[in-house]
């Protein structure tokens, strides 16, 4: 068994929820490895925000998904994580991301996803239906957040 260190990209993710309870999914492109599927808004951390607090970080992230148009109430308190395997398209080789997930509120104002995605929708995730969404990485975090266990 090796002692080295995994190595993770972290990633922010976003579990924002409207005013009906429903949860805001974003489609992902047909070029991506979970074409067909969704995923929450959010994303890496990137270098230069190394060290940069993690308000600044998540609301550059928020705001590059979604537009500076909406109006978010944001607990800075992590709700749920998962890990993610991926292939990189620039270095063809597997890398992985740990995410945390935060919850979050919509209060007003108007989505604008960014090209990263297809589209948005509203849903009202449970245990019975998340499956249908995600796949990879958002399914397990859907998971750990609907039962509050650790996958």
């Amino acid at each position: 068994m090796s002692s080295k260190n995994a190595l993770f990209e972290v990633s922010l993710k976003f579990i924002i929820k409207n005013k009906t309870g429903k949860i805001l999914i974003l489609k992902m492109p047909k070029n991506s490895s979970m074409a067909g599927f969704y995923d929450f808004p959010g994303g890496r951390i990137k270098e230069s925000e190394k060290l940069a607090s993690f308000s600044k970080t998540i609301k550059r992230e928020l705001h590059e998904e979604l537009g500076n148009k909406i109006n978010l109430e944001i607990k800075e308190v992590p709700v749920a994580i998962s890990r993610h395997e991926y292939i990189s398209k620039t270095t063809k080789g597997k890398k992985y991301i740990f995410w945390i997930f935060f919850e979050a509120t919509m209060k007003s104002g108007e989505i604008t996803i960014s090209s990263e995605h297809e589209s948005y929708n509203w849903v009202k995730l449970t245990k019975n239906n998340y499956k249908n969404y995600f796949i990879k990485g958002p399914l397990e975090g859907a998971y750990h957040y609907l039962s509050h266990q650790l996958p």
